[in-house]
């Protein structure tokens, strides 16, 4: 039998209690070691049953089964950017329930028209026609296809710090962050470039007398190794997982010079960074790049799960005229759709990728104000709600962090803040930032006190000696 108790709601929710199931710890041990199939060591979601257990959300604030809160600067699966059940979206479902939840793929649906329309009023031109999946992961290999079809191309490239998914063959083989060689068996034609991850620069150079020699000389060598015409380039505008690299000024353009010059799209996969969450609608706005293919999910659909693959008119008749097709069962789903239509009008209409360049104004001033006291903060960056943190043990040999990065994660979580650690190579040494945009300041605010509060528990005694400023991207 389901326990259930009321618990005092957070702040801007509706009603006065939200109802949590309460399950306790024994009880979560006991199922998770019968019944689930266990997370390999290492992963970052290993360990799952020693952690809370999610019962219910609000806004920026998660309640586990005993009834405590936490600040959840992680989005969840950075599914909630817009917020934990913001009042639209549950709206929209709650209309969608009251007519159809799924429907055949062979007949169109008034809600997928209407997001059809909706995203495609909000893309960048040339960019205009889309089509809907399920999960990130689906779009990628979706969007791969589509340019491997327009191009009559086959070798994609991604970038080192790169991640793009995990359910399909061609996702997995382009997510290179994630120890590629486990996967014993990778999609042929698929390989890495460097990516500008400027702080650990892969061919010890510097910007900007660099001339970009990272793009240079990861084009050298995959010109080289090319096995057939090449297709693609797939790359986050802001490469999240990887640990929250953000290209200097021109690497986008200059990757988009080499694209054209080979004949190869560009794909932007703004799963991570679209909707709002850089502080503009779309991540390649802030360059003035237009992709020729762009995915977007997350929070796309407001945490449901629906995705998107988006393309010009020119490059989608191409595909299609060489065998393009791509779609799921739940693809399209009308209350999947009506979901993301919510999504756009609360992302334009309550104008939150302005409120996300707000956010980041405030967690960066506190950062600089805790990097004045620590030296551990190497360098802060990222765009609007996605930033990173990189802790050095080193300041001078730039010593990843992670012993540091974990005790300061452990702390925040006691004291109910919620978040992630990133790294290239397997460090964990980056604190990544996800708040939902419609966190309030006084939240921001609390968090950033936890944090001062973590960094002070767990490095008291490593000060620095004289103020100094993180390296700001």
């Amino acid at each position: 039998m389901a326990a259930w108790a009321g618990v005092q709601a957070p702040a801007g929710a509706a009603g006065n209690t939200l109802r949590v199931h309460v399950m306790d710890k024994a009880r979560v041990r006991e199922i998770a070691e019968r019944w689930m199939i266990p997370t390999a060591g290492g992963a970052y979601m290993a360990g799952l049953e020693k952690r809370p257990v999610i019962a219910a959300a609000h806004g920026s604030v998660v309640v586990d089964t005993e009834g405590r809160e936490y600040l959840d600067f992680g989005s969840g699966q950075m599914g909630a950017a817009l917020g934990h059940n913001h009042p639209r979206i549950v709206a929209a479902i709650e209309r969608s329930l009251g007519t159809i939840l799924h429907s055949t793929k062979t007949f169109l649906n008034v809600p997928r028209l209407e997001l059809h329309e909706k995203l495609g009023r909000i893309l960048t031109p040339p960019l205009a026609k889309s089509l809907f999946l399920v999960s990130g992961s689906d779009s990628i290999e979706a969007a791969v296809d589509l340019a491997r079809r327009a191009t009559g191309g086959l070798d994609v490239l991604g970038v080192h710090v790169g991640l793009h998914g995990s359910t399909s063959f061609i996702s997995r083989s382009l997510s290179f962050v994630w120890d590629r060689w486990r996967h014993a068996l990778n999609a042929p034609a698929t390989s890495s470039i460097f990516a500008p991850y400027c702080y650990r620069c892969p061919v010890a150079s510097a910007y900007p007398g660099c001339a970009m020699l990272c793009l240079k000389a990861g084009f050298e060598l995959a010109d080289a190794n090319f096995t057939a015409r090449p297709a693609a380039v797939i790359v986050e505008p802001v490469m999240s997982a990887g640990g929250v690299i953000d290209p200097p000024p021109g690497f986008l353009r200059a990757l988009r010079e080499a694209c054209d010059a080979r004949g190869m799209l560009l794909i932007f996969d703004e799963s991570q960074t679209g909707l709002g969450k850089t502080g503009r609608i779309w991540a390649h706005q802030h360059e003035g790049v237009v992709p020729d293919i762009m995915v977007v999910s997350k929070h796309f659909g407001g945490g449901l799960p629906i995705s998107a693959v988006c393309t010009t008119a020119e490059i989608a008749e191409k595909a299609v005229a060489a065998g393009f097709f791509a779609t799921r069962s739940h693809a399209a789903d009308p209350v999947l759709c009506a979901a993301g239509a919510a999504s756009i009008d609360v992302v334009v209409e309550e104008g939150l990728a302005e409120r996300a360049a707000r956010i980041e104004r405030r967690i960066r001033s506190a950062f600089a104000a805790i990097a004045d006291e620590f030296p551990v903060i190497g360098e802060v960056r990222g765009k609007g709600v996605l930033l990173g943190v990189e802790l050095v043990s080193d300041p001078a040999a730039r010593t990843p962090a992670d012993a540091e990065a974990r005790a300061i994660l452990d702390r925040c979580l006691e004291a109910g803040l919620i978040f992630q650690l990133r790294g290239v190579g397997g460090h964990r040494n980056v604190i990544r930032l996800v708040p939902p945009m419609t966190t309030p300041d006084e939240q921001v605010d609390r968090a950033m006190a936890i944090f001062r509060d973590a960094f002070r528990a767990v490095l008291g005694a490593r000060r620095a000696t004289a103020p100094r400023r993180a390296a700001a991207s």
